[in-house]
Order: structure tokens, then C-alpha cells, then sequence
């Protein structure tokens, strides 16, 4: 059971921690290793952030940070101590910081996704690794009764932000002085991790965080948009979670769920799921996020143990 630098929401003791209270059959043993991972991260990331180095997605993603270690946390019955102060480190992501005598917002980071270099840094956006999935959890966690200091601003910055980049993977420096108007959304499938919907259910929770249901009422009109355009859809390639028809069905599912005309959602939650079991034969891998696992999990249509909390949709 790891709790190294490898540990997540999907791997090691956070991991199992979440599979086993699906299930309720987690222990003490394992929250209390998940507890390690936790403090060992917050640690290193204040620590990082005193000395004035930008992050890196991995220290604060959804995938391998503390926003997924957050997510592990937020599906406890008792309230863990270590929630308040990883919604703190993830509200001080919101503020602008300084980089090469530039104003960008406070998740830029130099490296990429797979910790790879990106000459002049950039501020990705997506659920899996950028700053869509931070918002997702500050914006749950406010929905049921968590807030420290900042919270609720922070989550309306960090849906600015992406309510003038909608469509891209990530900021630059380049989109930052020609401005959003100016920035090419890439021609990508409208997925979970990095896509149009996925982004669109984290701005739909901020909207309920916030009480706004004008905004919200919008958001949900443009989900069904991307639902419905056959030229989106086309680039939707595979059954997985993580970018295919699963991902889909399981945000879209979501969003109605909440919705203020959830009928809106019928149609395309029906083709969708068409669509899914159609297509799911042909995953060859075995796994949660891009292979058969998951995309059963979503053709069985059944979340009794929470287990789409993992995506951070619900």
C-alpha cells in the first residue's frame, strides 16, 4: 500500500482507501495512511509556495495532487482536518502571481501534464490536470457546508477563467496578451478530462456554489449543445471514462441530475448511452478511467456506493 510520491486518488493508500469505502469497508489503518500522503503534500506544496516556485498539475491536479487526495477526504463521514487546509492551499491558486514580469493566474505552472517542460509555462484548464478540477471540489465542498477563507471568491475567479477560455486545453502567455477572443479552441472530443463537458459540469457546480441559476440555467443549455452536435460527437473515438462515451454518459447523468429542466437532458442521455454500449466491446484495456471498468460501471447506470465521486461531478 503506497504512500510515496506515486500515492493518489487512483493509486496507494488514497486509492484504496476511496475503493474500500465505496464498499464500506474502509479501516483505520488506511485513512491513516491516507493521512500521511496528505500531510507529506500539503507540506511540500506550502513549502514550494513560500519559496516562490510555481506548482506543477501534479501537486495540485485531480489525478495525482491534493485536489484528488481533497476528493478522497470530501467522501468521509467524519470530517477530516487536513479538508480545510487543502481548500486553503487550492483558494490561494486562484490569486495572480508574477512570472517573468507577467500577471497569470496562480496555477502556472512550467511543466506539463506528464511533467514535461513548456517553455514560458501555462495555465491548464481540464478537470484531470488543470485548474477545472480544483474548481469541481472547492465547489462541492461548499455545497455541503465546507468553506474556509477565500472559498467562495476563489471559485468565482477560477470560473472566470474559464468562461473566457472555453474550448482550450490550456492558457499561454501568448493567449494572455492577445486575450481570450483571440484564442483557437483545439478541435478535441467534448470529454471529461480535458473536453467541453467536463468543463462545463465544474462551471455548472460553481454556479450552484454560488446561487446563481442564471448562469447555471446557461451552462446547462450549452452541455446540451455539445450533446447534441453531431460534428463534436464524431470525435468521440473510444467507450472510456476518460475521454469517451462513458465520460459523457456519467456527466451528463450528473448534470441533469442537478438541473433546472432536467427533460432537456433525456434524448441525449438515451443517444449517449446508445452510443456506449455499442462502442464498449472494443476497449481492450481492463481499468477505471480508460478501460472496461469504468465504462461498465456507467452502462449498469447504477452509483449506489458514490463511485463517480472519483471524477468529481457529484
Amino acid at each position: 500500500m503506497s504512500t510515496g510520491a506515486n500515492a493518489s486518488l487512483f493509486h496507494g493508500a488514497p486509492g484504496l482507501e476511496f475503493v474500500l469505502s465505496r464498499a464500506g469497508q474502509d479501516t483505520r489503518s488506511v485513512r491513516d495512511a491516507t493521512d500521511r500522503v496528505v500531510r507529506a503534500r500539503l507540506g511540500a506544496a506550502q513549502e514550494q509556495g513560500r519559496s516562490g516556485v510555481l506548482p506543477t498539475p501534479a501537486q495540485f491536479d485531480l489525478i495525482r495532487g491534493l485536489t484528488g487526495l481533497g476528493a478522497v477526504l470530501l467522501t468521509r463521514e467524519t470530517t477530516s482536518p487536513l479538508l480545510p487546509q487543502i481548500l486553503a492551499y487550492l483558494v490561494r491558486l486562484a490569486w495572480p502571481v508574477d512570472f517573468t514580469g507577467h500577471e497569470v493566474p496562480g496555477w502556472w505552472s512550467s511543466t506539463g501534464p506528464c511533467d514535461e517542460e513548456m517553455p514560458g509555462g501555462h495555465a491548464n484548464l481540464g478537470v484531470a490536470h488543470g485548474v477545472a478540477g480544483p474548481l469541481a471540489l472547492l465547489s462541492l465542498a461548499a455545497r455541503r457546508g465546507y468553506q474556509v477563507p477565500g472559498q467562495m471568491v476563489a471559485i468565482e475567479v477560477m470560473t472566470g477563467w474559464l468562461e473566457q477560455y472555453r474550448g482550450g486545453y490550456w492558457i499561454t502567455l501568448g493567449n494572455l496578451s492577445s486575450g481570450p477572443e483571440d484564442t483557437e479552441a483545439p478541435s478535441s472530443r467534448p470529454s471529461w478530462c480535458y473536453g467541453e463537458l467536463g468543463l462545463l459540469r465544474s462551471r455548472h457546480l460553481a454556479c450552484f456554489a454560488l446561487g446563481d441559476s442564471i448562469r447555471a440555467a446557461a451552462v446547462e443549455a450549452a452541455a446540451v449543445d455539445v450533446l447534441t452536435d453531431s460534428r463534436r460527437l464524431r470525435l468521440v473515438t473510444d467507450a472510456s471514462l476518460c475521454h469517451g462515451w462513458a465520460g459523457l454518459l456519467t456527466v451528463a447523468r450528473s448534470m441533469a441530475s442537478d438541473s433546472l429542466a432536467p427533460d432537456e437532458f433525456a434524448r441525449p442521455i438515451s443517444d449517449i448511452q446508445s452510443r456506449l454500449a455499442h462502442a464498449i466491446d472494443q476497449l481492450d484495456k481492463p481499468g477505471f478511467l480508460e478501460g472496461r471498468a469504468g465504462a461498465q460501471l456507467t452502462l449498469d447506470g447504477h452509483d449506489t456506493t458514490g463511485w463517480t465521486r472519483a471524477l468529481l461531478i457529484n
